[in-house]
């Protein structure tokens, strides 16, 4: 539907143009550009072919003996369907299938026990397989070009960077609660997660006549309060063309040819209402694809490799940082050709700036799912937000003082205020005490920064109240350190879970004794042998993330002294196994076990985290030769945050491209 707003015909102009000009970057052939890519030498087509041979030679038989009966042609159980794997590109396009399928193999997890078992010839038959079409034949590549549009928050901090004010809505709010107040966000609609899983994927995001006509709008009312002085008193021809010089590059975030600068001045100069001109001119820019979208105005050679222009690195950067628009210094290093040699001092004095709070907030709340703390802001918002707050300042110190990696596992450094310091009880008086207002429930306080010297059960990430919480019992939290943490993905369960059957009259079994029951099924414990023991290693916190071991605990009396279904008051059985053999007997132990065996795959799922989220888009299986690269270095250097987003800022895909040859 379209607004009831009636465009002007330089409005509707750009409308047509906008809709009409994504044709020729959104419509890539992508696989005349793979097999551009691939068919580089005669050797490596003849690989591939050699690749393909033993797929159908040593793979589908395989598949068709072992695996099709529940993944493929009637049945096809967590949406893995084997059939349809058949020629190259569905192979490269399932790439994290197979990984997940080898390792469940590998593992003795699949197929079920009750299927025919595969012999040691023929796991390794495949795992040789494998290895050699996804590891060792895998060519390093940064990606094939695609501009995007601004994320909602991008658009917000870049009409905010470029007016040098923010549009608020004037709101009256109590202490005690939390309203949006940015009219961006309250007009703009919600980006969905991408491919990718985060929101600044916006590949996918269609430009409706309902978001344009927001556009629109948002234009009018930044520029009516930019343009009231000039409005009110009149603006010469020569304040006009100023304004057009420092203003058109700015937002379109790179040099613009001196022919369209003067072709508004020009403009300008013929009207008999220069200022209403002017404004309506600097109206068609913030409504052009320059400024709309990141990427459309990037020099390069249409199907082949080399470095983005610095005008793209330095948007590259500042939006994975910043969430913002490069400043005046990195448009200066553009101009000059000095960005990409100076990437690490810009990426160190980005990283150095107030703004870099968002890097660190935004990828923490997409990352974590820290979200899903917004279900206690109901009643209590001033301790929603210090819950919520507590990781995103963690990582933010992790950060800003360019800790190591691992701190995430296991810090003695945290961030809590009074709110949240019941769960710091013995380190509670490194907390900034606050004197609350008179008629005042509750408010938001700021977090101080503590050091955990005599508190029990805590430190690091996953120990959190918040984190706790929010994964309300075992299995949801096992899943998140799975997902999150660990970077393993699970399929969906069953349709016909069911729930966790209660205690009969008279039992008294644990939560942990009943659900033995419930999860006895083959198809279940695929899953649930790797989130069980992550699970209940977490049972020694309660429903609201209370450490029920600690010196001094009392627990909830809505609660009834249950903690998710196990008795307080009696042993807590935290002990497990993981998958691999490696036992426990409680929390502590298994985060040794994070630190140490499980390093790498932390290491590598934080990896492919920030690289994602810095590109903007899904990895896809050119990036692993980068990723391993990464993960290596990172590794046995005992890398640090810094030295992870140094890593991603200097990268093949973060400083390199391919643009896309379109359909004719």
């Amino acid at each position: 539907m379209f607004d009831s707003r009636k465009r002007s015909e330089k409005e509707n102009a750009y409308l047509l143009n906008i809709v009409d000009w994504p044709v020729a970057w959104f419509a890539p052939d992508y696989v005349s550009m793979m097999h551009h890519h691939l068919s580089i030498g005669f050797a490596l087509v003849f690989s591939l072919e050699l690749m393909a041979q033993s797929f159908a030679k040593d793979v589908q038989p395989f598949l068709a003996k072992y695996c099709i009966e529940c993944h493929g042609g009637k049945k096809v159980k967590g949406k893995v369907d084997f059939t349809k794997m058949k020629t190259d590109e569905d192979l490269e396009a399932g790439f994290e299938t197979w990984e997940t399928a080898l390792e469940l193999i590998a593992d003795g997890e699949m197929p079920p026990d009750a299927a025919e078992q595969p012999t040691a010839a023929d796991i390794e038959l495949i795992e040789k397989w494998y290895q050699k079409r996804f590891v060792e034949s895998v060519e390093a590549h940064p990606g094939f070009f695609k501009p995007r549009r601004l994320s909602a928050r991008e658009y917000r901090n870049t009409l905010k960077s470029l007016f040098g004010f923010d549009l608020e809505v004037a709101v009256i709010e109590a202490e005690q609660t939390q309203v949006e107040k940015s009219l961006v966000m309250k007009l703009m609609p919600i980006d969905p997660p991408g491919k990718s899983g985060f929101k600044n994927d916006t590949h996918g995001n269609p430009l409706t006549t309902v978001v344009w006509d927001q556009y629109s709008y948002l234009a009018d009312v930044a520029l009516q309060r930019f343009m009231k002085p000039f409005i009110e008193s009149g603006v010469s021809l020569e304040e006009a063309e100023k304004l057009i010089r420092e203003f058109v590059p700015r937002a379109l975030r790179r040099p613009v040819d001196e022919e369209v600068v003067s072709r508004m001045v020009e403009k300008v100069r013929g009207s008999g209402e220069r200022a209403v001109a002017l404004k309506e001119e600097l109206k068609v820019v913030l409504m052009s694809p320059g400024f709309i979208y990141r990427g459309v105005m990037m020099k390069g050679e249409v199907g082949e490799q080399g470095p983005v222009d610095e005008f793209e690195l330095a948007e590259r950067l500042s939006y994975f940082i910043w969430n913002d628009m490069p400043d005046a210094e990195l448009l200066e290093h553009a101009s000059a050709g000095t960005l990409r040699k100076n990437i690490k001092t810009q990426t160190d004095r980005l990283l150095e700036s107030p703004k870099a709070w968002n890097l660190p907030e935004d990828f923490a709340i997409q990352w974590l799912a820290l979200d899903s703390m917004d279900q206690f802001a109901t009643k209590q918002v001033p301790l929603a937000i210090a819950l919520k707050t507590q990781p995103i300042q963690f990582l933010n110190y992790l950060i800003q003082e360019g800790r190591p990696l691992m701190e995430l596992i296991d810090s003695r450094t945290t961030f809590a205020n009074p709110l949240i310091s019941k769960f710091y009880r013995p380190d509670r008086k490194q907390i900034a005490a606050y004197k609350k207002m008179r008629g005042i429930e509750m408010e938001d306080v700021p977090l101080s920064r503590i050091t955990l010297e005599n508190t029990e059960g805590r430190g690091g990430l996953l120990t959190m109240p918040g984190v706790l919480a929010m994964n309300r019992g075992p299995v949801q939290r096992g899943t998140w350190i799975l997902e999150r943490i660990l970077g393993v993905h699970l399929p969906d369960p069953p349709p016909d879970v069911g729930q966790v059957e209660p205690n009969r009259k008279g039992a008294e079994l644990s939560f942990r004794e009943r659900f033995e029951a419930h999860r006895g099924k083959a198809t279940c414990a695929v899953c649930h042998d790797k989130i069980d023991p992550l699970g209940f290693a977490l049972q020694a916190y309660d429903l609201d993330g209370a450490y029920v071991r600690a010196s001094g605990f009392k627990p909830s009396k809505k609660r009834n002294k249950k903690n998710g279904g196990d008795y307080v008051t009696g042993e807590i059985d935290t002990t497990g196994q993981l998958p691999n053999g490696e036992k426990f007997k409680g929390f502590a132990e298994l985060k040794q076990i994070f630190l140490t065996s499980q390093r790498e795959e932390i290491i590598r799922n934080l990896v492919k985290r920030m690289l994602s989220y810095a590109l903007c888009r899904k990895l896809e299986i050119y990036d692993q030769p980068t990723v391993e690269e990464m993960v290596k270095r990172l590794d046995e250097n005992n890398g640090t945050w810094r030295d992870l987003i140094f890593e991603v800022s200097g990268s093949l895909p973060f400083q390199e491209t391919v643009v896309q040859k379109t359909k004719s």
